[in-house]
Parts: C-alpha cells; sequence; structure tokens
C-alpha cells in the first residue's frame, strides 16, 4: 500500500500559522508580563522597605531583600498614632457606606428598570447628569449643610452623603433590564411581591454587578482622604487616610520604613477585599446560568 503525504504547499502554510499564532500568544504574554511587573513591583517595594532600617532604605545599590528584618516597623506604627482607632473608624465608615449604597442603589435601580411612573425618563437623565459634577464643587455646600445638622466629626457627616450613588444606580440598572420580563410575570403568578421578586429573583441574577459596585464603593471610601479632612477635626475621629499623614514629618524626618508599615497595613483590606468579590464574580457567573446568553 503506497503512503498518502500532504501537498508540502499545505505543510508551509500550517507551518507559517503556527509561527503567526505563536508570535501572536508570545506577543501579548510579553505585554502582559509588563503590565503584571508595572503593578507588582511598587508593592514588593513598599513591603520591602517597610521591613528595612533607616540606613538601609536609600543605601546605594538598591537591595530588594533587607539584610536585617526590622519588624519592629509594625510595631511602631501602632505605638506612634492611635493608628487603631483609624482603622477602626475607615472600617466602619466603609463597611456601614457599601452596605448602604447596595441597598439604595437596589431599589433605586429596581424602579428605574421595572417600574412605570411619571416623568421616569427624565428624573433618570437628572439623577445621572450629577456623576457629570465634579466632587470638589459639592465640598463647600456639603460642609455648610453638615455644619448646620452639627454633624461634623461625627460618623454620620463621614457616612450618610454618601450613602447614594448615581453611578451605582446606573451600573446595577443597567443589570436588572437585562433580566427577562418574563421572569418577574411567572413570579406575579405565584403571588410574589416586588421586594419578594428584588430580593429572591433579582439579586441573586445580578451578582457579579452587586460584587463590583459593592468593590468600588469599599475602596472609594477606604481610601477617601479630602472629605474625612474636612469634616474632622478630632484625632478619634480621623481615618487611616488622614492618620498616614503623622508618618510623614519635615524634610528628612520621616521614618520611611515605619510609614511603608503603615502603607501596607492600610492597603491589605483592600486586598482582601479584591479577592473576596473576585471569587464571588467567578461563583456568580457559575451559577445564574446566563453566562452563556
Amino acid at each position: 500500500m503506497s503512503e498518502i503525504t500532504l501537498p508540502a504547499k499545505s505543510t508551509r502554510k500550517d507551518q507559517t500559522y503556527r509561527l503567526q499564532r505563536w508570535l501572536g500568544n508570545a506577543l501579548w504574554y510579553t505585554v502582559l508580563i509588563i503590565l503584571m511587573a508595572t503593578v507588582i513591583l511598587p508593592f514588593i517595594w513598599m513591603i520591602s522597605t517597610s521591613l528595612k532600617g533607616v540606613n538601609e532604605v536609600f543605601a546605594y545599590p538598591p537591595t530588594w531583600i533587607p539584610q536585617v528584618l526590622h519588624w519592629e516597623n509594625y510595631v511602631e506604627v501602632w505605638q506612634e498614632a492611635p493608628f487603631a482607632r483609624y482603622f477602626l473608624n475607615s472600617t466602619i465608615v466603609a463597611v456601614v457606606v457599601t452596605i448602604g449604597q447596595l441597598i439604595s442603589c437596589s431599589l433605586a435601580a429596581f424602579a428605574f428598570a421595572r417600574m412605570n411612573f411619571k416623568g421616569k425618563n427624565f428624573m433618570f437623565i437628572l439623577f445621572l447628569s450629577t456623576t457629570m459634577i465634579s466632587t470638589q464643587v459639592t465640598l463647600v455646600p456639603s460642609y455648610l449643610v453638615l455644619k448646620q445638622l452639627d454633624w461634623l466629626d461625627t460618623y454620620q457627616g463621614l457616612i450618610v452623603p454618601f450613602i447614594a450613588n448615581a453611578f451605582g444606580v446606573f451600573m446595577i440598572r443597567q443589570a436588572f433590564i437585562a433580566i427577562p420580563h418574563e421572569l418577574e410575570e411567572a413570579a406575579k403568578l405565584d403571588g410574589c411581591g416586588r421586594l419578594r421578586f428584588l430580593w429572591q429573583i433579582m439579586i441573586p441574577l445580578t451578582r457579579p454587578m452587586l460584587a463590583s459596585q459593592a468593590l468600588f464603593a469599599f475602596m472609594g471610601n477606604w481610601n477617601s482622604y479630602l472629605w474625612p479632612l474636612i469634616v474632622t477635626n478630632r484625632d478619634d475621629m480621623r481615618t487611616l487616610q488622614i492618620g498616614l499623614r503623622y508618618f510623614v514629618g519635615s524634610e528628612g524626618s520621616t521614618q520611611w520604613g515605619v510609614f511603608m508599615a503603615a502603607a501596607v497595613l492600610v492597603s491589605v483590606p483592600v486586598i482582601l477585599i479584591y479577592f473576596l468579590v473576585q471569587k464571588t464574580f467567578v461563583e456568580s457567573l457559575a451559577s445564574t446560568g446566563l453566562k452563556d446568553v
């Protein structure tokens, strides 16, 4: 029996295609590695500096691994400033605002997506237009309102102005609109009310969007600096971002090891929340049954 051989022209085309595909993959992986290094290396340097002594911070050539690990830098963070109090304040503000935004944005998004009332579209456009107003423009009016309410140096002043978020309403509304109306009609036939439909059907099906909104809300309030600086004067109401300023002294007197240790402690909760939300996002895509739609 004679052997069957492929034409040489077809073989060369396959080799050229494989080479082009390999070069394309190599290019993408190279770009991804460069971007990953751009993001990760500063964080690694921050951790490395947090474990260095004063003489090693500005040593030349710079070293990534300290010769002696100065764990006492992390102890000094808690001793030199009321860092525990700052941590508690930031946690309370970020968690309460995140929960408040999820509740208020979900209710408002449900109204704009599923309910019919007079002037709905106009109200939504007017509400969404507030996202184009810079935060700095509203600082003075917001401060005057809080002063009249006697909410300066209080948790209310740090939390209440951020309970509602127009961008969050827009994001969740878009997710609600994508849910088929047949589900709502079937739920109504079974005697399901609007709030029950929202809680038992809409919320589980839009968990990826809610997880993203929770991440944005938590990070935005955890990293907030300007607003807490304006509405708080007492040390017991300061947040972590303002507390970091205590570790920056005059020229040449900043303890960079202690400062970087404080920065690491501030960054850890955000990283943990990110990985928690990422896991929820992947699980939600697998459980909704809509990932192929």
